[in-house]
């Protein structure tokens, strides 16, 4: 019951954010999911044994999220300023492990989002396809799974999850896609919509399992408790943080500026 009532509150919140919202508060939201994100990611560093990331690594990843226009430089300088940092701990076996971590969580939360704040400059439809996606596809993986799995997909990493259901969970991301796109992004080529749908759900599939091998090292179940039912943000957006720049890199490439 907890589940389902955070996503009756979640949903037409996210959905309004994404769709109708003005730009500050759009940006406002993404950097407030970073930053909740990142904090959660901190927590399971430190239950993996490795300093937390601190101060430095949430203005690193808001600079990188919320900089006008994207830098390469900024991303290099960030990582350069993480190992001069991991110089101040004393015992040096920890500083590689410290300075990774920080720059790894930076582009892994702050750097996928900006990809919202990318696809959204080119159409308010592609942000909310890269975020949604992975819905479609998550009930059809529960359903198939408990129905008809098999095979296990990555026993190590999340046992519950199915090839069987893995697979289904790809279809529903398709066919979502093959009704979203003729209808709120009409100018994409009905083929290439259906590969950009089936390449960002098989990113959000390996999303799911890169975060549950993160909660599964740090011996926890859920990345926080913030969301009732759901676990943590990083629980809740860790798919769509596989899918936003495998979906932006191909909108870009296939040239539909759609608005």
């Amino acid at each position: 019951m907890k589940r389902v009532l955070t996503a009756l509150v979640l949903i037409p919140v996210f959905a309004y954010v994404i769709l109708w919202a003005p730009q500050w508060a759009f940006l406002a939201v993404a950097a407030g999911v970073g930053v909740l994100c990142y904090r959660e990611y901190g927590h399971l560093a430190e239950l993996h044994h490795i300093r937390a990331p601190g101060l430095f690594g949430f203005a690193a990843g808001l600079l990188v999220l919320l900089l006008p226009r994207e830098e390469l430089a900024v991303t290099v300088i960030v990582a350069l300023l993480a190992m001069a940092l991991s110089l101040r701990i004393m015992n040096l076996t920890e500083a590689l492990p410290y300075a990774a971590t920080l720059v790894l969580g930076v582009l892994y939360i702050f750097g996928s989002l900006r990809f919202a704040i990318e696809l959204r400059a080119i159409s308010v439809y592609w942000v909310f396809f890269a975020l949604s996606l992975n819905w479609a596809g998550d009930i059809a993986a529960l359903y198939v799974g408990r129905a008809i799995g098999r095979h296990k997909l990555a026993p190590h990493v999340s046992p519950a999850k199915s090839v069987e259901g893995s697979i289904a969970s790809v279809v529903a991301s398709v066919v979502y896609g093959a009704f979203y796109f003729p209808r709120l992004l009409p100018a994409v080529p009905l083929a290439e919509a259906l590969a950009i749908a089936a390449a960002g759900n098989i990113a959000g599939q390996f999303g799911d399992l890169c975060e549950s091998a993160l909660k599964r090292g740090a011996g926890v179940k859920d990345s926080g408790t913030l969301l009732p039912g759901h676990g943590g943000w990083l629980d809740r957006v860790d798919s769509g943080l596989f899918a936003l720049p495998v979906v932006y890199l191909l909108a870009t490439m296939i040239g539909s500026n759609t608005k």
